[in-house]
Formats: structure tokens, sequence, C-alpha cells
């Protein structure tokens, strides 16, 4: 038996990466990424000027796994992903070239999805399954 909440989850108010590995982390989202933070003291970094997250949601490992690899079964010598981050970019081919280049091991390629997005993943340097994607029906009409 489920007990109504009290309250109601009214957006997703933050979402990052629990950091190791500082410099590798940096590399990734402000060099790689080019995402401008702010940065607090304790090497906390934030930014309030991305949108917010169109969708929350928890990802099954086997779905992950089958969207990465075409299997249930995540490989054992890729690390299992702890959580998963999507950034829309204005050019998944440009985006992957460009992440390849500085050295990050692709799990996908410009895959297209039967719901029509495209995307590339890899894993962050903390574990996260990051994906770089175009996203046709979360696009704002212009």
């Amino acid at each position: 038996m489920q007990v109504a909440s009290s309250f109601k989850v009214l957006f997703i108010a933050g979402f990052g990466p629990i950091v190791r590995e500082t410099t590798a982390s940096g590399k990734l989202y402000r060099e790689d990424l080019g995402i401008s933070f702010k940065q607090e003291s304790g090497g906390y970094f934030h930014t309030e000027a991305l949108e917010g997250a169109k969708t929350f949601a928890l990802w099954p490992l086997s779905q992950a796994a089958h969207s990465c690899f075409g299997s249930e079964s995540w490989p054992e010598d890729i690390p299992v992903p702890q959580a998963w981050l999507e950034f829309d970019v204005d050019s998944v081919e440009k985006a992957t070239t460009n992440l390849e280049s500085r050295g990050y091991r692709m799990l996908v390629r410009t895959k297209q999805e039967p719901w029509g997005q495209t995307v590339t993943r890899f894993l962050s340097p903390e574990g996260i399954l990051v994906g770089i994607t175009l996203t046709p029906q979360m696009r704002k009409e212009k």
C-alpha cells in the first residue's frame, strides 16, 4: 500500500556529478563541453545559466546497456555508470568529433534512437553515462 505524500515535487532543482578527480572533471565540463561555471570555495563549481532538465528518469541498467551495446548486460570491462546526464547540442556530429579528438571513448556514436533522438554516449570521469543529443521533440519552436 502506498501512502500519499504531503508534498509535490515541482522540478529538478539541480543535478551534477560527485567529483573525485577534479582535474579530469573540470576538463570535461568546463573545457571540452564549454560550460561556464562560478567557482565557490572548496572547489565547488556551479552554474544557473543552463536550462533545466526536460526529463528526470530512473533508467534501468539493462536498458542503458541495450542503448549502448545492443545487449541487456553491461560489459564487464567498462565501469558501470552511476547516473546518466544528457546535453542537447546544436550538432551531435561536431560534438562527437570534438570530444573524440580530446580523448573520450565513445560507447555510441551518433545513433538514431527509435523515438527520433540522435545520441552519442560516453562515460565521464565520475562514471556518469553522458549523452550528447539532438532531441527534436524537446526543442522549442522558433
